[in-house]
């Protein structure tokens, strides 16, 4: 079985969350948004390896099995979905933020 490499494609929206969270972590520790921004991305970029390895997010208000989840940097969830051989990074969200705006 030939093994697939997905192709990563982050979205404007997922870029402008991750320097939002980076900027403000930036605001008390400089190496620590570096640090972030550096596990993050290298985490996204490992999706183009085997990304079915996380499971889906589930909630009422989001279609079944739309996004999968993964943790990166012990407190930010990346979100993304699965389409052929390309992974898309819709969100990256801080989970110690209320995120019921993604539900509405």
């Amino acid at each position: 079985m030939e093994k697939i490499t997905y192709s990563v494609v982050v979205s404007d929206a997922a870029l402008a969350m991750l320097d939002s969270h980076a900027a403000f972590l930036a605001k008390v520790n400089a190496k620590a948004a570096a640090k972030l921004m550096d596990e993050v991305l290298d985490d996204m970029a490992s999706l183009s390896e085997y990304p079915h390895r996380f499971p889906f997010y589930e909630n009422q208000f989001i279609s079944d099995n739309r996004y999968r989840k993964m943790l990166s940097a012990k407190r930010y969830v990346i979100l993304y979905e699965i389409d052929g051989e390309s992974v898309f990074v819709d969100y990256i969200i801080d989970c110690r933020q209320d995120i019921n705006w993604l539900i509405r």
